[in-house]
Order: C-alpha cells, then sequence, then structure tokens
C-alpha cells in the first residue's frame, strides 16, 4: 500500500509531539536539544535560528543516536526533550516521528517551521546582505519581505501548515 507525501506527514504527526514557535525558547532553556535540519542554502538565504544545533537531515538519526558511535556530544538520554525545525515545518514532523522511533520520549517539531518562529521574535540573524525582514500573515497566507542593498524581494506562501 502506497501513502502520498501528505498522508506519510499527516501520519507522522499523530505520532509526534507539536510546539508553537513562542515555546521554543523556554524549551531549550530547559535542556531540550533544538535541532535545525535545513540545509545550508536555505539558511544562508533565511537566517540562522539562534542556539540551535545544524544537523543535516541525512545523519540526524546518527548523531541523535545515544548508543552510537557517531552522537553529538549534547545527547544525554532518551528522555531529552527534542525539537526538530525545519523551514515551514513538514520535513520537520517526518525528522522527528524518525527521532521519536529511535526511543526518544519527547520527539516534537515545531509548528511552521522557522517561518513561523520568525513571526514570534525578533532574534533573527538576518542573511548576509539583508537589511530588513518582515513576516506577515494574512487572508491570502504567509508574506514574507526583504530589503538587500540591491533591491527588495517578496515571497508569499499560500499555506504554511
Amino acid at each position: 500500500m502506497s501513502a502520498t507525501a501528505d498522508e506519510l506527514v499527516a501520519q507522522a504527526r499523530e505520532r509526534i509531539s507539536r510546539i508553537g514557535p513562542d515555546e521554543l525558547g523556554p524549551l531549550a532553556a530547559g535542556g531540550a536539544l533544538i535541532i535545525d535540519i535545513r540545509p545550508v542554502a536555505q539558511r544562508a538565504e533565511e537566517g540562522e535560528l539562534p542556539g540551535a544545533l545544524v544537523m543535516e537531515r541525512n545523519v540526524l538519526e546518527w548523531r541523535l543516536d545515544p548508543s552510537g558511535d557517531h552522537r553529538i556530544p549534547q545527547v544525554t538520554g532518551y528522555d531529552q526533550p527534542v525539537v526538530v525545525v525545519c523551514s515551514e515545518g513538514y520535513a520537520s514532523s517526518l525528522a522527528a516521528d524518525s527521532v521519536r522511533a529511535l526511543g526518544y520520549t519527547h520527539a516534537a517539531d515545531l509548528i511552521g517551521g522557522y517561518q513561523a518562529w520568525t513571526t514570534v521574535t525578533a532574534s533573527v540573524t538576518l542573511p548576509a546582505g539583508v537589511q530588513t525582514l518582515t513576516v506577515h500573515q494574512d487572508n491570502a497566507g504567509w508574506n514574507i519581505h526583504y530589503l538587500t542593498s540591491r533591491a527588495a524581494w517578496s515571497w508569499m506562501s499560500d499555506y504554511l501548515g
């Protein structure tokens, strides 16, 4: 039996916790691992997530396996909360479900990803050359506007899940 990508995401979300952007700071302060799985080009374009551990998706399980030889030193055990962050909150749902399958009892992802996080905090490290960044939601979806020294750019997502 096959499933669509949207069905896989929905199934993963039934098995993990999902947290809002305003919960990220307190969880990090309490010892949760915040894992940013966005590719380097996406982080360069969108900005860095302060305090997050950058971890490419293809090594996630190896770096978070408490019994593995390739784990990162910040891993303390399966009861440690882990929050996975991507750009918009889709890939992170699948990745957090994989973390849950490793045995973590508190695996979560960030609802709306980095894009949603930027709407609730001013602690964004802007990409090189970007002078201002604004993010807002209206009836049509999420709108991201940024100004560089060369031009103004605008991007809109009709859905941020």
